[in-house]
């Protein structure tokens, strides 16, 4: 064979081999458990209130996560919400250590671990819109490090906590403090159908601070699911009137085999007493930034898709109740909801 030909057949074989290794090392990698893990939620709805005979259509969230591992032991996620009504916004960005899958130890800014309801992602709530307890009186993400234990095979228990700064996600360069937030959270899974939660919190009211204690409980058996919580809210010093919020609802799942994987039916109670965010009034006092309200919510979902590929057809209808000489937000009366949700 002459050495052009030798050359050659080496030159081939050298390709082959490299495209062959190439190609192992591509399929490994994807197959590996160190490839990152892509999620999205989108929901996009339209709202109609007949007392004022006007509607609006918006997408409530547009939402981009990616997490995975660094090697088995630490993990991390970053999450961005690219139209949070219109607004970007910087949602979960950590990195967590989990020797074991019972316990983990996570720092960077995240959900503070409280309540039920409002550590739900937008994709798992159960209504269009969220409870009081979960969009105003208890929603809180923060920057700090937490940690979490789960014990216990027959019943088990799960314990949370962590400390926080207590600037909220974008007041963190400048941000020194020695009144540092905290929160507590405790649940535990009764024959697995019995979901028991208690925690509490220590956060701020613009300058104030406040302790909420929140208790809760629901029962799940795939079709149905009944849930309640009460959720109370001091202001140190007396600086506004406790607050009092109330989230009650149920919800049945009737799977479907066509077309649809299953229709749910859901009826909410919810109620919020007047509630400061830390809004003050000319003489420095805290005033009422959402007033006292009551709320039934009626509402059928049509589920199209499964567990890992989500996509639901949310139908709400809310009636608000307010004191006669109250005069509502716009956005918060009366109102027809439709919400597509599609989460991947």
């Amino acid at each position: 064979m002459s050495k052009t030909k030798m050359a050659a057949s080496l030159t081939a074989a050298l390709l082959t081999a490299s495209a062959a290794w190439s190609q192992n090392m591509s399929d490994s990698f994807f197959k590996s458990e160190y490839m990152p893990e892509i999620h999205g939620t989108i929901r996009a709805k339209y709202e109609h209130e007949p007392q004022i005979d006007k509607g609006r259509f918006e997408i409530r969230n547009a939402r981009l996560s990616v997490e995975g591992k660094i090697i088995p032991t630490v993990r991390y996620k970053a999450e961005i919400d690219l139209s949070d009504e219109g607004v970007i916004k910087m949602l979960d960005a950590y990195v967590r250590f989990q020797p074991k899958e019972a316990w983990k130890l996570t720092a960077g800014q995240m959900r503070v671990p409280f309540t039920i309801d409002a550590h739900r992602s937008p994709h798992l709530q159960f209504f269009a819109n969220r409870s009081f307890i979960a969009k105003q009186v208890g929603n809180v993400r923060d920057v700090g490090a937490a940690f979490s234990w789960t014990f216990g095979k027959q019943t088990p228990v799960t314990i949370e906590g962590g400390v926080f700064n207590g600037s909220g996600l974008t007041n963190q360069k400048d941000y020194w403090t020695n009144n540092y937030n905290f929160s507590f959270k405790a649940q535990t899974l009764i024959a697995r159908q019995t979901n028991i939660t208690i925690s509490c919190q220590k956060a701020n009211a613009g300058q104030t601070n406040v302790m909420m204690y929140d208790v809760g409980a629901y029962w799940d058996n795939s079709r149905w699911h009944i849930e309640a919580e009460y959720l109370r809210k001091f202001y140190a010093h007396d600086a506004f009137t406790p607050v009092n919020a109330v989230d009650a609802f149920v919800a049945y799942r009737l799977p479907v085999r066509k077309g649809l994987t299953s229709i749910s039916f859901l009826g909410r109670y919810d109620y919020m007493s007047d509630h400061s965010k830390g809004g003050t009034d000319e003489l420095g006092h805290l005033k009422t930034d959402d007033p006292e309200r009551h709320r039934l919510t009626a509402g059928i979902t049509l589920s199209l898709g499964k567990k890992s590929l989500q996509s639901d057809l949310r139908l709400n209808y809310e009636q608000y109740f307010y004191a006669k000489n109250v005069v509502p937000a716009i956005s918060e009366q009366n109102k027809v909801v439709a919400e597509f949700v599609v989460h991947f």
